[in-house]
This record gives C-alpha cells, structure tokens and sequence, in this order.
C-alpha cells in the first residue's frame, strides 16, 4: 500500500476486524498455555527434586526386570489367545449396538428430536464408564472368565464407536440423501441406498481401530479377573516376580505389534 493512502470505512472495518481475530487468538493460546502450565505443576511434572528422587528406584526395579524370564511362556499362548477373542467379541458387539444407536443420534436418519437426544445420551454412559469398571461389575454379574471382559469392552466401545458413527453420518454429503428421497425412497432406502455407502470406508476405519485399541485395553482387564494374558501379569506382579513381568510385558508388546499389522493389512485389503 502506498504512503499516505486513505482506507475506506470498508477495507478499516477488514483489517480491524482481522486483527480481533488474531487477538482472540492469542489470547486463547495463551489461556491454554496458561492451562496445561498449572496441570503440570498440579501432577507434580514440574517437581524435579521429586522425579530425581524416583529414579534410584527405577533402576533398581530394571535390574529385577532384566534378564526377563520365559520360562512360562508355554502357558501364555491360551491367554493370549482370549486376549484376541474378547478383543474380536467385544468389537463385533460393539458394531452390533452401535450402527443402530448411530442411526437414532444423527440428524439425518433419526426419526425425531427425542429420539436423537436420548441415543446421544445412551452413548454419553456407555462412553463415562470406563471398561476397567465395567469388568468389575460384569466379572462380579458372571464370573470370572473372557466373557466379562468381552461384555465390558463390546458396551464401552458402543459409546466411542456410535459417536464416531453418527459423525460421520452427519457429515455425509446430503445431496445423495435429498435425491433418494425426491425419488419416493423409504426412510430404509434412504439408509442403505444413499448414506452407507458414503460412510462405509470411515465405518471401518473406526471399527479396526477400535479393535486394535480393544485387544491393548483387554490385557488391562485381566486385573479384574476378566481372563486374558493381564491375568498372567497381575499374577507375576503379585508376587513381585519382576522378571516375569518383563517377559509378559515383551509378549504383549510382540501380540500388540501383530495386531497392529493385521489391522492396517485388513485396511489395504478392504478398501
């Protein structure tokens, strides 16, 4: 812009109103800033003397880890194998419970505003209830075993998974949807012929994500009882074999890799 020239009322009202743009903007980070500052500070990682003061211990603790003992791993392959299974249940339940609380929590398929509002809020529990509870009432409803573990995992991973659903849902382009309708379709017409397949590739990325997200969260819930390789760790850790630990830790971590891998070959393979 050259010296001395006049801006219009117009171009004064752009520039000021970029600059309160850029101003909320700063002041937000800085609020974040601000934010995440005081919740370091709350937990205790910005305390240096207290973490330094912790790590005599963890050495001590790997060198009771190391080298790690195998000697059981014969044993580890069936709770492994629940592992997997609940895992697998627990997402196929969990796809089973969701696509149709999906189809009542978007806008563009629920039936009316009430329904709409009470399957978002169906989901908002499952969701608020973390798996590791869940197991605890499930284990304490029907023993202990991998179905506890599969009923916690398939009802919390409702919650997630039918929010992902009814997103996507949402964001799907309408002009498919207003056609099939002005054509005389059914609200299933509608469903299957104009919404589904617009969301089918999202539907299954979020379902293999969760599964691999459910088979790490079902070796926490061997904790409580809900069977599965985390029962072999809460026992080694009980009995503060710590070189056991490592090696079922190592076990994990090597079933974990293999399911992250079979996940994105499943992905390539169907799309």
């Amino acid at each position: 812009m050259e010296a001395g020239a006049v801006l219009s009322p117009a171009h004064e009202r752009i520039f000021a109103a970029a600059a309160a743009a850029r101003a909320r903007r700063a002041a937000l980070a800085a609020a974040l800033a601000l934010v995440a500052a005081g919740c370091l500070w709350l937990t205790g990682l910005l305390d240096g003397a207290r973490l330094l003061h912790g790590l005599p211990a963890l050495r001590q603790l790997a060198g009771e880890m190391f080298p790690p003992d195998f000697s059981r791993w014969r044993s580890w392959a069936r709770p492994i194998l629940d592992t997997l299974a609940m895992s697998v249940a627990g997402t196929v339940l969990a796809v089973a419970l969701s696509l149709p609380l999906a189809l009542l929590a978007a806008e563009p398929t629920a039936p009316c505003a009430s329904a709409r509002r009470v399957a978002r809020l169906v989901l908002n529990l499952l969701r608020s209830v973390p798996e590791l509870v869940m197991g605890i009432f499930f284990v304490a409803a029907v023993g202990f075993g991998a179905l506890p573990g599969a009923l916690a995992l398939g009802l919390h991973s409702t919650g997630m998974v039918g929010k992902f659903f009814a997103e996507a849902i949402d964001h799907a382009d309408p002009r498919p949807i207003e056609a099939v309708r002005a054509a005389g379709g059914s609200h299933l017409q509608v469903v299957t012929h104009a919404i589904l397949p617009q969301v089918f590739p999202r539907f299954l990325d979020t379902t293999l994500y969760r599964w691999e997200y459910n088979f790490r969260a079902s070796t926490v819930l061997g904790v409580v009882g809900a069977g599965g390789i985390g029962f072999e760790l809460i026992a080694a850790l009980r009995l503060l074999a710590y070189d056991q630990v490592a090696a079922v830790m190592i076990a994990i971590l090597g079933a974990v890799t293999l399911v992250d891998a079979l996940g994105g070959a499943l992905r390539r393979q169907l799309r």
